[in-house]
């Protein structure tokens, strides 16, 4: 991730609608809307895992998003010139001073520290070092923050240090706490910061001040808030209660372009993202411009997983980068190392604690082995032009996994002809128009080769997060999806994260939006979770007439040329799946007009006359929530009446509905 991805094939297609029945219906307006359900008929069993999420470092995903850490740069390390995001507070006259300095580190792994002097200071003077977080450090009232940090002291100086969760103009203290007892050699100290009575802001920071002159040294400075599960340097609450309520089957990780990096030394390195803080680095994540702390490293994934009842999909490094001046790691004795790692790597997410790797997990918190049955190799080798570079690196890669590990199903990030993936990893960014005009793009594909992996995919229309018009481009693909899940084992929306404070995004249109303080779902948002929690485990044959068309003008070739000519793309999509005496018809309009179809249900025995409905709709198809709206656009629950095996219903403007009926099985 995330090259915007090629349009592969445009094709006419709804359900299992044959062209000539769209194009009649365009052609004669009159001909009546019929949904065909065969009931009787299972074309299909739905994956158990169709639905997940992937992830990677972007958008301050986890930096400033879902990793809980407030304190940003907080190992000094964000710029080699300057303390950023660290300010020197000085108040009443007192004086002091601040500056990066690399002749007192904490260790060989974090080689900067924040060398914080005070010169003058007396009476109701003030001199500290603050933190301004990522856009701001979010108070909420009757809150336990855990604060932590290195320090020593110069000869003379022992503390307290006064800790302070505060309104940036220093105004409004929400909470202090003090550390005692300085010494001359580097230790951790840790304390707890509670607020009392306040209004839930983000404009405060962090600060820690000097209680007479001195100098003191700093490094990972940490400040948490209560995590999802309590887990220790565990994840942001409200953004996880996002995720769970989608239900995710899986997820995929580290990325995306994040797995990669411009340059071998700036991928992701899983090595040095274990253990405890103080050993992990960090690294530049020159794939999208910033630093990442690391601080969600391999087994923050794993328990991410275990935390939300999702199966890993693991990305390996392959030898690939995105630098485009530099040649892939070519297959043989340069390559091994890399396929050492990714054995190495497997082996910590499955491996018992007798194995090295697995005794490391147990070392690092978690005796217990992750369930695996995924790993990709690579990401999007298709941009490597080198000929049959990824064809001889997946093989290499394919024949030491599957040696040492013959269940794994290994993905392929793009055709190779040296070996024969389990699964193949396919990706789309396009527009709601070029979605509908390739629904049917798996329908008559081969279902003789690897199975599909639809890796990446969105309709990129809205920013920060998508509006309505792409929740029903994503609703339309998603029936397609669905109704080829035969083929299709795993399919995940991406980006997952954007902050929506200015500069915090690096792509637009991603699915959950956030800053310090709140949270909300976009309307594709509630796409994903409406699709993932209402379906069946068996696809039913279904079909239509007198469906209408819309004219649209396909975008020029990325590569120039002639303008395409001008498509015909359906004004309805649909697909129907069966499981625990429910059918399921799910229906996107993505016009300004209601549609009235008549729906046939044969082979469905007795059809209960009430059902529940589950309708996403807009006025228009550019409304979309946001931090001030964070519920404009939501799935309504409903109840519909006069059902049977053969009814008619009205689909609303600018919709996806769920319609679910009861029909035991005859």
């Amino acid at each position: 991730m995330k090259h915007p991805a090629p349009l592969v094939r445009l094709a006419l297609a709804v359900a299992a609608c044959v062209p000539a029945l769209v194009l009649h219906a365009a052609d004669a307006p009159g001909v009546p809307l019929v949904l065909h359900v065969d009931a009787a008929k299972v074309t299909a069993h739905v994956s158990p895992t169709l639905y997940g999420l992937m992830t990677e470092e972007i958008n301050y995903s986890y930096d400033g998003g879902l990793y809980a850490e407030l304190v940003r740069n907080r190992t000094f390390q964000d710029d080699p010139a300057a303390p950023a995001h660290w300010s020197l507070v000085q108040e009443g006259g007192g004086a002091g001073a601040i500056t990066l300095d690399r002749s007192q580190p904490l260790n060989a792994i974090l080689p900067v520290s924040l060398k914080f002097e005070t010169t003058a200071l007396s009476g109701n003077q003030r001199v500290g070092v603050a933190n301004d977080g990522f856009w701001g450090i979010p108070v909420r009232a009757h809150t336990r923050y855990q604060a932590s940090f290195y320090a020593k002291a110069a000869a003379g100086f022992s503390g307290p240090v006064v800790l302070t969760i505060e309104s940036n103009d220093g105004a409004t203290v929400f909470a202090r706490a003090e550390v005692s007892d300085l010494g001359r050699d580097w230790q951790k100290y840790t304390v707890d910061l509670t607020t009392g009575d306040a209004t839930a802001s983000a404009a405060n920071r962090l600060v820690l001040a000097a209680t007479k002159p001195g100098t003191v040294w700093l490094d990972l400075v940490s400040l948490f808030p209560p995590t999802f599960h309590d887990r220790v340097n565990g994840n942001r609450v409200d953004l996880m209660r996002l995720l769970a309520g989608m239900k995710p089957a899986f997820l995929r990780f580290p990325g995306g372009n994040y797995l990669e990096g411009r340059t071998i030394a700036t991928r992701f390195d899983w090595k040095r993202t274990l253990g405890d803080l103080s050993r992990r680095p960090g690294h530049m994540d020159d794939a999208w411009k910033y630093r990442s702390s690391d601080g969600m490293g391999l087994l923050e994934y794993l328990e991410w997983c275990e935390d939300l009842a999702m199966q890993p999909v693991l990305a390996v490094f392959a030898g690939y980068v995105l630098d485009r001046t530099a040649a892939p790691t070519p297959p043989g004795p340069q390559l091994q190392p890399f396929v050492q790692e990714a054995l190495d790597e497997i082996e910590y997410v499955t491996g018992g604690p007798e194995t090295r790797w697995g005794a490391e997990r147990a070392l690092d918190g978690h005796p217990e082995p992750f369930p695996l049955t995924y790993v990709e190799i690579g990401n999007e080798d298709n941009f490597d032009r080198k000929p049959g570079s990824y064809d001889g690196r997946f093989a290499q890669f394919y024949d030491a996994i599957k040696a040492k590990y013959p269940r794994l199903q290994l993905i392929a990030t793009t055709k190779v002809r040296t070996r024969t993936p389990d699964v193949l990893d396919d990706h789309y960014y396009r527009s709601a128009m070029q979605f509908y005009a390739d629904v049917g793009h798996y329908d008559d594909a081969s279902r003789t080769g690897p199975k599909i992996f639809v890796g990446e995919w969105a309709t990129r229309e809205g920013t920060p997060t998508p509006n309505m018009n792409a929740a029903l481009g994503d609703a339309a693909w998603m029936t397609g999806m669905e109704r080829n899940s035969d083929l299709i084992v795993m399919a995940s929306y991406a980006p997952l994260f954007v902050n929506v404070n200015p500069g915090g995004m690096q792509w637009k249109t991603d699915l959950i939006g956030y800053d310090a303080l709140t949270s909300y779902g976009s309307p594709s948002y509630y796409a994903q979770q409406l699709f993932s929690l209402h379906h069946g485990d068996e696809v039913l044959a279904a079909r239509a007439e007198g469906i209408g068309t819309q004219e649209w003008q396909p975008p020029r070739p990325r590569g120039g040329g002639p303008l395409p000519a001008k498509r015909q793309v359906p004004t309805l999509f649909f697909d129907a799946t069966r499981g625990g005496g429910v059918i399921t018809l799910k229906v996107v309009n993505p016009i300004g007009t209601a549609q009235t179809a008549r729906i046939e249900l044969a082979g469905a025995g007795a059809v209960e006359t009430k059902g529940r409905t589950f309708v996403l709709s807009a006025p228009h198809p550019e409304d979309t929530n946001s931090l001030g709206e964070p519920t404009r656009i939501v799935p309504v629950a409903g109840e519909a009446s006069g059902l049977g095996s053969d009814f008619s219903y009205t689909f609303t403007p600018y919709s996806i509905t769920i319609l679910e009926l009861r029909a035991p099985a005859p």
